[in-house]
């Protein structure tokens, strides 16, 4: 069995949220996996860690309480979205080893540009230096995941500055635009996509 990587665009999150919920909800066993690659509208989500949550310091943009872990992130045009829809089950993995999957195929691609990057165990997401460059967030039922990660690549990342990223005081973000040229949301989502895929496959 295969895994389908596909390409929505730009899209509204709550929708896609939604069409994420009903993707995992519907499954079988025999379900095939999909990978979905997209970018959203400016918008703040806050996770199921909402202890401590302080607001956004500006309204202008909406705030969606969601069912993935970790805090507050922000979204907007400009960030890469991948969805990994992916049984776990299939390939044998706990939510820690499929995060490091997740952290490792970013780690690669940065390092694939000469860009040096790490992961935190303490603190999931993708690191240069202390700058954070990209975010996870997952949410398994019945052995499968939805939600997924968010990487910075052409963006404003001013949003950001209103609130704790991920519930880190002072944590300061970056973006790939930062360190190359090479800024095609879609090209890198593939990229990144497909090196998950492979080595999901690559498992069985």
């Amino acid at each position: 069995m295969s895994i389908d990587v596909k390409y929505l665009g730009i899209t509204p999150y709550e929708s896609t949220w939604n069409k994420m919920k009903v993707f995992t909800s519907n499954r079988a066993a025999s379900t095939q996996d999909e990978i979905w690659i997209t970018e959203h509208e400016a918008i703040y989500t806050v996770g199921l860690n909402r202890k401590d949550f302080n607001k956004p310091l500006r309204t202008d943009i909406a705030v969606l309480p969601v069912d993935r872990g970790g805090k507050i992130t922000y979204h907007g045009r400009g960030q890469l979205i991948i969805y990994p829809l992916i049984d776990l089950e299939r390939y044998q993995l706990t939510i820690r080893t499929f995060v490091t999957l997740i952290e490792k195929s970013i780690v690669s691609f940065l390092s694939r540009r000469d860009i040096k990057a790490s992961a935190k165990i303490e603190a999931p997401g993708v690191y240069i230096e202390n700058k954070k460059i990209a975010s996870l967030g997952l949410r398994i039922k019945n052995h499968a995941s939805y939600h997924g990660l968010s990487m910075n690549i052409d963006m404003d990342l001013s949003p950001f500055e209103a609130i704790d990223p991920c519930g880190f005081k002072n944590l300061q973000m970056t973006q790939l635009k930062t360190f190359t040229n090479d800024v095609s949301v879609e090209a890198i989502g593939f990229e990144i996509a497909n090196d998950i895929k492979h080595q999901l496959l690559n498992l069985k």
